[in-house]
């Protein structure tokens, strides 16, 4: 095994080990919280986790560079999301010692669930196995050290705080206010190959649930369902930004939603798209994730649509949005060949913290916030 095989191989071991460490002691799929002081100890044991997360990263940073890691909560870098292999403002694992990222990976796992924090390991894995399957063409922007940790604000129990994991393929945006409120969200996975088809790691799809479960709702629809929840596939390049219609938008609007209400779906399937939503909702922290799915409880499960695009079939180029009154979720697979996958989670209510800064505005602050 090369050298830089070898040390990836055990740094991404030690990684995942960190992960499940720091996840032990807390539920992935906890328990729903009922509304009152449970709810808010839980996000505040989660907000303190972070805050210790973050400063014991930042001590460890020289004076000379910690203003590539660091910015000003107001600082319009915040609302910057990126899913290509391209330069970021931010601080690059390849400018820290391996002591170092070991403390970005412990921050992340402060933000995300075990089964998100291996999908994330597994992703920032894939820069290198492109780079083997095709050593005449890197981009030294998808290799596994060229993902960007980024702090906003000052991380602790008061105010508004906030941190970014980003690179080719992965984007982690978290606000935390007054250390007892967070939101993760917008939150990006990727990943090329979707499908891994030669080499030691033939067979590797870090992503294939987000593909498997829509598939299995979009094929369980009756002809008469189709014709409503069907469209054609999205044009890449002139609507679409890397296959979403989303994009990388700072600030996505509420929009009528399209295609099939999950009113007019059967139980088997309403429970089939639920299971894929709790997918993309439990990639973050239980507590993180329970909020949010109580949230699109609340608002209604009847109310949420299914739009599917393209080809049921194993290996074409497919599409889908799933869309209720506070998110939104949107995945493409029809770049190279089908095998190249993007997905989305959205929060309408809550991208970048915006509805909880705003209740922080109006609570301390009485001049009004202006907007990014």
């Amino acid at each position: 095994m090369p050298h830089y095989t070898a040390r990836l191989f055990w740094t991404t071991a030690i990684l995942i080990g960190i992960g499940a460490v720091v996840s032990a002691d807390r539920s992935d799929s906890p328990n729903k919280l009922e509304n009152g002081p449970a709810v808010e100890a839980a996000m505040q044991e989660a907000a303190t986790e972070m805050a210790e997360a973050a400063n014991n990263l930042l001590a460890t940073i020289d004076a000379t560079v910690v203003g590539r890691a660091k910015f000003l909560v107001q600082d319009e870098e915040r609302r910057n999301i990126h899913y290509f292999p391209i330069p970021r403002r931010g601080l690059p694992l390849k400018d820290l010692n391996f002591g170092q990222r070991h403390l970005v990976h412990a921050l992340a796992a402060t933000g995300l669930s075990t089964q998100g924090y291996v999908k994330a390991m597994n992703i920032m894995s894939v820069g290198q196995l492109l780079r083997d399957l095709d050593p005449e063409k890197p981009n030294p922007y998808r290799d596994p050290d060229h993902y960007y940790i980024t702090i906003f604000g000052n991380p602790g129990p008061t105010g508004v705080w906030g941190w970014r994991l980003e690179g080719f393929h992965l984007s982690v945006n978290a606000t935390i206010v007054d250390g007892k409120a967070i939101a993760i969200a917008p939150s990006f996975m990727g990943v090329h190959p979707a499908t891994v088809s030669e080499g030691p790691r033939k067979g590797l799809r870090v992503l294939a649930k987000e593909e498997d479960l829509g598939r299995m709702l979009a094929t369980s629809l009756t002809e008469e369902q189709r014709r409503i929840a069907f469209f054609p596939i999205p044009e890449f390049l002139t609507e679409t930004v890397g296959g979403l219609i989303t994009g990388n938008a700072r600030k996505i609007e509420n929009r009528q939603p399209e295609g099939l209400p999950a009113s007019q779906l059967t139980a088997e399937q309403k429970a089939n798209l639920w299971e894929l939503i709790q997918l993309y909702a439990n990639r973050h922290r239980g507590e993180v994730a329970q909020q949010d799915l109580s949230r699109i409880e609340e608002e209604g499960r009847d109310k949420i649509y299914f739009r599917w695009s393209g080809s049921v079939e194993p290996g074409k180029g497919h599409h889908y949005v799933i869309q209720g009154p506070t998110f939104l979720i949107e995945y493409d697979n029809t770049q190279n060949e089908a095998n190249h996958v993007h997905c989305m989670w959205r929060n309408l209510e809550n991208d970048f913290g915006d509805d909880l800064i705003r209740k922080h505005y109006q609570k301390f602050h009485k001049a009004p916030r202006k907007e990014n």
